[in-house]
């Protein structure tokens, strides 16, 4: 296999190569390297506390599920049929103009865009949890958050996995990830501070992913897929419970002008994540507009407008409850519409029982949701 370095992720939309076992060497794998002035820790007591911490990491060995096994990939949803159910999920005319003279043909295409490029969005993103995941067992103190930081590795590969096969085998081309996306994952992963990648990771991007995923789930016809995201959302819900139950305790021992300082780039993070999973990309491909009119149409409607603001229905009641939203960042989030979702259920207190039980199968899964 071939090592490719770039300075930055390819910007076109790829498509998935045909590999046989003899062409290995013919791969060629695309690298885009970053630095990182990682500060790591060395834990000498070993001491296991018996804490959510603990239990948490418990659960994560107890509910592994395996991408290949658990799921049938056998499953091939019509060609013909839209992915996204468009009873569920419509955008009105002027949000999407000229989309309602399209061929059907055409809206199965774009249909199947969309559906890439959050998946792609959502892959990219799993990738960066992955990474940050595996500097956290080097970094974190304790060595109850070194194991659960190892199981959480094991559960970003598996989401890697998992979604890079469904656009693979299922779509067939993924989109590269947002600029936005991309930065935040940058500078959470060459950041020195242990607790900033909790805060970016654990709390941001997590939490914003958890919002997504269920959302998602509920416009999805797809089974398989639906049955994939469920999935990744049991997990992804134990790792944003690890990051608000330590980072608690933690905050409480910094500095007012630290606390203000780590307040202050969970905002900027919340700023470049409320826009992340809006884009033009797709609908200037199908509709007369240019992508960035496209973005402007689908962020300013009613519906992107509920979508943004959805994001943020865990993520604002955490950061609240580890003391992140200071009263120097609170107008700014009021002001971005969101600070209204403070008053939330957040994840200090999980339903154990709820995140405990055994995974369910594609039919519990669609019954649940109402299809």
């Amino acid at each position: 296999m071939k090592n490719k370095i770039v300075s930055n992720q390819p910007q076109k939309v790829a498509t998935y190569p045909e590999i046989t076992p003899s062409d290995q060497d013919a791969v060629e794998c695309v690298n885009e390297i970053f630095k990182s002035p990682l500060t790591g820790a060395y834990n000498w007591d070993y001491i296991v506390v018996e804490d959510r911490i603990k239990k948490l990491y418990e659960l994560g060995k107890k509910l592994n599920w395996n991408v290949e096994f658990d799921l049938d990939w056998k499953q091939e949803y019509p060609k013909d049929k839209p992915l996204v159910n468009p009873e569920i999920f419509k955008f009105p005319e002027e949000s999407l103009p000229g989309y309602s003279k399209l061929t059907a043909e055409t809206k199965i295409e774009m249909d199947r865009h969309r559906v890439s490029w959050q998946l792609s969005q959502f892959l990219h993103g799993e990738q960066g949890a992955l990474l940050v995941a595996s500097q956290l067992v080097s970094c974190a103190p304790t060595f109850n958050a070194k194991l659960y930081a190892a199981s959480q590795t094991f559960d970003e590969a598996r989401h890697v996995e998992g979604f890079n096969k469904y656009l693979k085998e299922k779509i067939g081309f993924q989109y590269p990830a947002t600029d936005g996306l991309k930065s935040l994952l940058d500078k959470i992963l060459t950041d020195e501070r242990w607790d900033l990648k909790f805060i970016g990771m654990q709390i941001i991007i997590e939490g914003l992913a958890l919002a997504a995923f269920n959302n998602m789930k509920v416009i999805l016809n797809d089974g398989l897929l639906k049955q994939l995201l469920h999935y990744v959302i049991r997990d992804e819900a134990r790792h944003v419970t690890f990051g608000v139950n330590y980072l608690e305790d933690y905050l409480k021992t910094l500095k007012k002008s630290e606390i203000e300082d780590r307040a202050q780039f969970a905002f900027e993070a919340c700023v470049v994540m409320r826009d992340r999973l809006i884009t033009g990309d797709v609908m200037s491909r199908f509709l007369d507009v240019s992508k960035e009119e496209a973005t402007e149409l689908t962020a300013n409607s009613q519906q992107g407008e509920h979508f943004k603001n959805m994001l943020f229905t865990k993520i604002i009641p955490n950061l609240t409850r580890i003391g992140l939203i200071t009263d120097k960042v609170k107008p700014k989030y009021d002001k971005l519409g969101v600070l209204s979702y403070q008053e939330m259920e957040d994840n200090f207190h999980p339903d154990w029982a709820e995140i405990s039980k055994p995974y369910e199968t594609q039919e519990e899964i669609e019954k649940a949701i109402g299809i």
